[in-house]
């Protein structure tokens, strides 16, 4: 920290000095003051997360952002593999869902909205257990669930099955933490990946019809790099 101020007043030294001089006797031109401008800001830029220079850069290639290197290994195992400034992901994102199966079935029953086609029925089952130190409260138990959800067997709807499968098998479809419905602690919940757990009652009741609903998930997976 102390290399770090001496650097930052060094500079603040510098651009006054310029300044004072270039004001008594002009004899400082225009391009030298860009020069010196220009390497001003190269040696004042830094990492976004340490918010201090640059220590061993890292440039991500996709979104271009920066960032020490430090820095972005903890930002990883903290939030996984996606960029601390945009959230684009740059790698293999796992969650922290506990162990569990997804199994599915089709059916010839005929959502509200999909008139041309049966049902995919996912189940999901999460026994209880202990919580791991990715969980908020590490060697306590926390109490699993089993959880129904539906797709219209279509193209689309296959298609986001398989997205879900996907999610899934990264572990980002539960998580442990606090009941939104009855504020219950240490219960596995959903994570942020939306399900249609009614065949019926349209969004307000979690159910169909809803011409939107694919779309948004697929959205919502693609977030987190399911895609």
């Amino acid at each position: 920290m102390e290399s770090h101020a001496i650097r930052a007043l060094l500079r603040l030294y510098q651009k006054v000095a310029r300044s004072q001089l270039r004001q008594t006797n002009g004899s400082f031109d225009d391009k030298e003051e860009d020069l010196y401008t220009k390497k001003d800001e190269k040696e004042e830029e830094t990492c976004p997360v340490c918010m201090d220079v640059f220590t061993k850069k890292t440039k991500l290639e996709k979104c271009k952002h920066e960032f020490c290197e430090d820095c972005l290994e903890r930002s990883v195992k903290s939030m996984g593999a996606m960029c601390p400034v945009c959230k684009d992901v740059f790698g293999l994102v796992e969650g922290d869902q506990p162990n569990g199966t997804m199994t599915w079935r089709t059916n010839y029953t005929r959502l509200p909205g999909f008139g041309s086609c049966g049902t995919i029925e996912i189940n999901y089952n999460i026994p209880s257990g202990t919580q791991t130190a990715k969980h908020p409260n590490p060697g306590k138990l926390y109490q699993g669930t089993q959880r129904t959800a539906y797709l219209p067997d279509n193209k689309e709807g296959n298609e986001v099955l398989m997205l879900l499968k996907k999610a899934f098998d990264q572990k980002l479809i539960f998580t442990v933490g606090t009941s939104r419905t009855s504020g219950a602690e240490n219960m596995v919940t959903w994570n942020d990946i939306h399900h249609k757990t009614s065949t019926y009652g349209g969004p307000q009741g979690f159910g169909y019809p809803d011409p939107n609903y694919l779309s948004r998930v697929k959205d919502e997976l693609k977030a987190k790099g399911v895609k």
